[in-house]
């Protein structure tokens, strides 16, 4: 298999869930992790942890979650140069990417790239731009055209 080497700049993995209730997901991850998120809007939450370091956010669905509760995988990067070496990396070994630019999600603006396993779990790599952007009167959230980090 072919190895292709960049320097990239991770900051940490992110993983995205379901969930049903995001005031009751809030309240059991504050005491499994001992910390507050550090972000909170309607039907969304994120726990940005130091150590592990993990980005976690929790998205409410009132969808039946029958598949899981898993939304998607990421892998957070210090800037939108590691998001296009990332992108190049799995072009070059044959990956489909998608990208997403300055791209307006879960309550940041962010630039990103995705590709998806051969059972569809989605990843993406991600940077964020500017975060914790007010919450609009029509909430975005996660909607079906966002998949939040």
């Amino acid at each position: 298999m072919e190895q292709v080497t960049q320097s990239i700049n991770v900051l940490k993995p992110h993983i995205s869930l379901n969930v049903r209730n995001v005031e009751a997901s809030i309240a059991f991850y504050k005491k499994m992790f001992g910390i507050e998120p550090s972000k909170v809007r309607t039907g969304y939450a994120k726990f940005d942890l130091i150590s592990p370091g993990l980005n976690l956010s929790l998205n409410e669905s009132q969808k039946e979650l029958s598949g899981g509760r898993l939304s998607h995988l990421g892998i957070q990067v210090a800037s939108t140069e590691d998001v296009k070496k990332y992108k190049s990396n799995w072009a070059t070994l044959g990956l489909t990417t998608t990208d997403e630019n300055n791209t307006s999600c879960c309550y940041a603006l962010q630039d990103k790239t995705w590709v998806t396993d051969p059972d569809g779990n989605s990843w993406e790599a991600f940077v964020v731009l500017k975060d914790n952007l007010p919450e609009p009167v029509e909430a975005q959230g996660c909607g079906s055209s966002c998949a939040c980090g």
